[in-house]
């Protein structure tokens, strides 16, 4: 028996054994943690948001502009975002609310401060959905793109004669002359017509002054293009009112070229809308609320393109 181990004593060792492998293999988890944090930490410095999972976003807007908090607040949110690199504005709409447009192409301008904004219309981008695109830094349209139509709208109807050939009057009291104007019920007045032509010159100064910012021209040169009509993209081009004919592989590879974001950036959609809108396609509150402005109020003035009917 002797020269071998005690039962005891080569328990205690097999158990030592144990104890300094399981060190080890902490120790060696340690370590590769350690590596992988400062490879990840050098990628980041030297890459900067692209090392770290960096991309672009793209937002589409399609079909009515109109007054969207939870837009303008997610396009804040993207700018904030150290992980987005750039926006791809792509565009296909006829226009919308004049204070739609501005909120929205108040928030593309804030966006653009940060970061790169490129601008790709598609079918249709006319009106307020050329305004949103004068913050972009570069903006290519389609050859056959409708573009353009720089000017406002206000719509209503009157039904005075139909009403009076069926005997029936409206009546209606209000606090000045001026209140009330436009209404179905009774022709629009002289002054009331003065008035409105006033609102609708100070808003369509307005979009001229945007046009005139983001295309880097004078007022007096956009003057003679903002009479209301749409241009092909092609027009557009001669015209100055966008840089280059393409979609969005040109808006990556121009991206690419001049702000250094590689064409393989992924691209992820910026979608604000709540599950409802997302399944119908539209929101029907603010569907509701066109219909209601654009026939009844005076706050249907709207920066929109529409086929003659």
């Amino acid at each position: 028996m002797t020269g071998f181990p005690q039962p005891d004593l080569a328990h205690d060792l097999l158990a030592d054994r144990r104890r300094m492998k399981r060190r080890l293999s902490v120790w060696r988890a340690l370590a590769v943690l350690l590596a992988l944090g400062g490879l990840l930490l050098l990628g980041g410095w030297r890459l900067g948001p692209a090392g770290l999972g960096g991309h672009l976003v793209r937002l589409s807007v399609e079909g009515t502009i109109s007054d969207n908090r939870e837009l303008t607040e997610a396009i804040a949110a993207a700018a904030r975002d150290p992980l987005v690199r750039g926006m791809i504005l792509s565009i296909d709409s006829p226009g919308g609310s004049v204070a739609g447009g501005e909120g929205l192409h108040d928030a593309l301008a804030s966006f653009r401060n940060d970061k790169p904004l490129v601008a790709v219309m598609r079918g249709t981008a006319a009106s307020a959905g050329y305004m949103i695109a004068m913050p972009a830094g570069r903006i290519f349209a389609r050859d056959s793109t409708l573009t353009g139509s720089i000017g406002v709208i206000l719509q209503s109807f009157e039904v005075s004669e139909l009403m009076r050939s069926l005997g029936v009057q409206a009546e209606m009291i209000t606090s000045g002359a001026l209140k009330g104007q436009p209404n179905p019920f009774r022709p629009l007045s002289p002054a009331g017509r003065a008035a409105l032509e006033g609102v609708l010159g100070d808003m369509h100064a307005q979009f001229v002054a945007m046009v005139a910012a983001g295309r880097r021209m004078t007022p007096e040169q956009v003057a003679p293009l903002a009479d209301g009509r749409v241009y092909t993209g092609r027009q557009a081009l001669e015209l100055k009112l966008v840089d280059a004919i393409g979609g969005e592989p040109e808006a990556r590879a121009w991206l690419a070229a001049e702000h250094e974001i590689p064409a393989a950036t992924p691209v992820r959609d910026l979608d604000p809308r709540g599950t409802a809108e997302r399944v119908l396609g539209f929101s029907l509150r603010a569907l509701v609320k066109s219909v209601v402005s654009e026939w009844l109020a005076i706050d249907g003035v709207r920066a929109v393109w529409q086929l003659p009917g």
